[in-house]
């Protein structure tokens, strides 16, 4: 019965939250940084669109940096046989020590699922990756993808449904990113050597151009100093996940997710990421 439930709730939620998001303006919150043309800002600002051809991609990135948030993107991901292509949604500071939250879709062969590649890096160190399917075709509609930043923990939702956390462990030893200001990027580029079944399947350039589609972005996160901004006094610099969402959060992981740092022994002969085994 608490399975079905879950069901229930995820269906709900993914309702409920599709269109949550609050309307921004792309004009106002962001830059096209590259592409040559390839991104395009439309429909009075309500809109951006990047384009992905054989010479180039194309990214964007937002006009400010911020210390701790709420960050919300509706996309809508290449269609069709989009293999060897991987669209993206992250925040990142800059340098090698950068800290980061990624959000990342790898393409497939026409009528197989995207994979949602998730990873947090920490003072320069990732290799924290969590895996999922989807449980809707990404291509069809918008769908709103968010990150909760605080210091206390990130968390990574879809349609509002809670899939990932990760938390603040640095009582042993593990960092955690809190005091780099990062801003947000977005990208459709060609990683064709690794995306799709590790590089087996490649970029299928007679399908080119492919687009994805951006709307409604929303960051709601602290942009002054960082002083300041470790102490806003704002909803998101709180909050933690309920038993509701824990509950979703352990449904998504059990049914979709299809890779966990923290379960590969093998990646890790003399044992897991601290992080992994702390309770």
């Amino acid at each position: 019965m608490a399975s079905y439930i879950a069901i229930f709730l995820v269906v709900l939620f993914s309702y409920i939250s599709g269109d949550a998001s609050a309307a921004g303006n792309f004009y106002q919150d962001v830059d096209i940084t590259w592409g040559d043309g390839r991104g395009k800002i439309l429909d009075n600002g309500q809109l951006l669109t990047l384009s992905l051809d054989k010479s180039s991609g194309s990214g964007f990135q937002s006009k400010k940096q911020y210390l701790f948030g709420r960050f919300d993107m509706q996309m809508k991901l290449v269609a069709g046989n989009s293999a060897g292509t991987v669209t993206t949604f992250y925040l990142s500071s800059q340098g090698a020590m950068h800290d980061e939250i990624d959000f990342e879709f790898l393409g497939n062969l026409s009528g197989d699922p995207y994979i949602l590649h998730t990873n947090v890096f920490a003072e320069g160190k990732g290799n924290r990756e969590q895996q999922f399917y989807l449980w809707f075709d990404p291509t069809k509609d918008f769908h709103t993808y968010s990150v909760l930043w605080n210091p206390r923990h990130i968390v990574f939702y879809v349609d509002g449904t809670p899939i990932r956390e990760f938390r603040n462990k640095e009582s042993i030893g593990v960092s955690f990113p809190k005091s780099q200001m990062m801003r947000i990027y977005s990208s459709l580029w060609d990683a064709e050597d690794w995306a799709t079944r590790g590089g087996l399947v490649k970029t299928d350039w007679s399908q080119a151009p492919f687009t994805a589609a951006f709307k409604n972005i929303n960051p709601d996160g602290c942009s002054s100093d960082v002083s300041s901004c470790s102490k806003a006094n704002s909803p998101w610099m709180s909050q933690e996940l309920d038993s509701i969402n824990q509950e979703r959060m352990r449904w998504v992981q059990k049914n979709y997710m299809i890779y966990n740092y923290c379960t590969d022994v093998k990646r890790f002969p003399q044992g897991l990421p601290r992080e992994c085994t702390a309770s």
